[in-house]
């Protein structure tokens, strides 16, 4: 009996073994193919409004003008969450992130198992990281696109359905638990999950403005591939 329930349990765990190599497999060569597929590359008319594309090496945000004629953020973004300072500020960024991650990782030496498995396997809440920057540098990391103006309010509809409101309409500031002194968390909708990344967040914000991007990627190279 002993034998034949070794035996047994030999064989379900070579099953488990092999069927987490056929997903990671399939996830890796999935990932691949379709961040490499652009969708609307014939469709980025428009010189009204310039955005960046930001990676930091792992993670996308989206830089926008503070404020145009479209959108003024300072009305949903307080400058007192962050330094006076930065109402001199040209500029601000967004980005989309499992929340225990977002403050609990400020540095990949940081990282947990516990973190890192709650977020990829859809566990966990997610929240928006802004951050003000007085001007933007274009390089490596850094990548302008020109939109239109209708484009733009596309992007801003897209970035501002991102968050969750309170009973008074009002986005929900994570009080104290930014990373410096110019940027600020907020609570957002969705939840992290290996098929829906910080990344695919941003991916799905230039679908929104109609600009080049990925079927589907889950990282940052995904999006970048686009443009370079």
């Amino acid at each position: 009996m002993a034998k034949k329930a070794l035996k047994k349990i030999l064989r379900y765990t070579a099953r488990i073994v092999l069927g987490l190599f056929a997903f990671i497999i399939l996830y890796t060569a999935g990932a691949y193919i379709l961040s490499n597929i652009t969708v609307n590359s014939s469709n980025n008319e428009g010189n009204d409004v310039s955005i960046y594309i930001h990676t930091n090496g792992a993670h996308t945000d989206i830089i926008v003008p503070v404020k145009n004629n479209t959108k003024d953020w300072t009305a949903d973004i307080l400058f007192t969450h962050t330094k006076a300072q930065d109402s001199l500020a040209r500029y601000i960024a967004f980005g989309w992130g499992d929340k225990e991650f977002y403050l609990n990782t400020p540095q990949w030496s940081d990282l947990k198992a516990g973190t890192a498995f709650r977020a990829a396997f859809h566990l966990g809440t997610s929240a928006i990281h802004t951050r003000f920057y007085t001007a933007v540098q274009e390089d490596e990391n850094c990548i302008k696109v020109n939109i239109s103006t209708e484009n733009y309010q596309r992007l801003v509809e897209y970035i501002s359905d991102s968050f969750v409101y309170d009973a008074h309409n009002k986005v929900q500031w994570i009080a104290h638990r930014g990373y410096g002194d110019h940027d600020a968390f907020y609570d957002a909708k969705r939840k992290y999950s290996l098929f829906y990344t910080c990344n695919t967040w941003t991916n799905n914000a230039l679908k929104a403005a109609n600009q080049k991007a990925a079927i589907w990627t889950p990282y940052d190279k995904g999006i970048f591939c686009h443009y370079r």
